[in-house]
Order: C-alpha cells, then structure tokens, then sequence
C-alpha cells in the first residue's frame, strides 16, 4: 500500500478549463472494393444463421440506417458490429435486392 501522501500528490486540479470531455475516438471507415459481400454463417452462434454484410465502406450512422432497413424489410432481427452489419435468418435474396436498389453490388461468399 502506498502511503496517503504519495495518493494525493497525483491528484490535479485546476478551475482554468472548467469540465473536460473525453472526445470519443473516430473509428476509420474502411473503403469499399466495390462489393457487398454477403456471407452466412452459423459458427459460434449455437447453430443458428446469421447473414453477415461487409464491404459497403459506410460510416457508423450510415449503417445503422442500412441494418435497419434490412431489418423492416426482411422482417427480422440484427445489429451492427464494427463495420459489419448481421442480420438473422437465411434472407440472403431479400437482402440482395435491397442493396442493389442501393447502388451497391452483391457478392455471395461462402455456400
């Protein structure tokens, strides 16, 4: 244990900035080749299916409209993790469609 006074002589204070705000680090949107890349998998998730979409090159609130777009139109759940956008079910032809009315161009990965 370290003694009372070797705690305090790190505490820092000071009335000249008023509260600080951490700034919230900006992730980097990797850029896109060109194609969505739509990929079912069930590994890891107790046998279920799950479409994975990666590859648009959106940002964080870019995608979060795009899931919940599949999301109502395939009548399902899911979620955004990371850059990557999974939905549940096997709704790869739904979510084909949509993205293509999107402007994005499909590539199944995987069988």
């Amino acid at each position: 244990m370290s003694s009372l006074q070797d705690q305090l002589s790190n505490l820092v204070y000071s009335t000249d900035g008023g509260r600080v705000k951490e700034e919230k680090p900006k992730m980097d949107v990797t850029p896109s080749d060109g194609f969505a890349h739509v990929r079912r998998e069930t590994k890891g998730r107790k046998g279920k299916g799950v479409v994975t979409i990666t590859g648009l090159g959106l940002d964080a609130k870019a995608l979060k409209v795009l899931a919940k777009k599949l999301k109502q139109t395939c009548g399902t759940g899911g979620t955004v993790v990371g850059e990557i956008i999974e939905i549940q079910g096997d709704k790869r032809d739904v979510i084909k469609t949509v993205l293509e009315k999107n402007g994005f161009k499909v590539k199944f990965i995987g069988g």
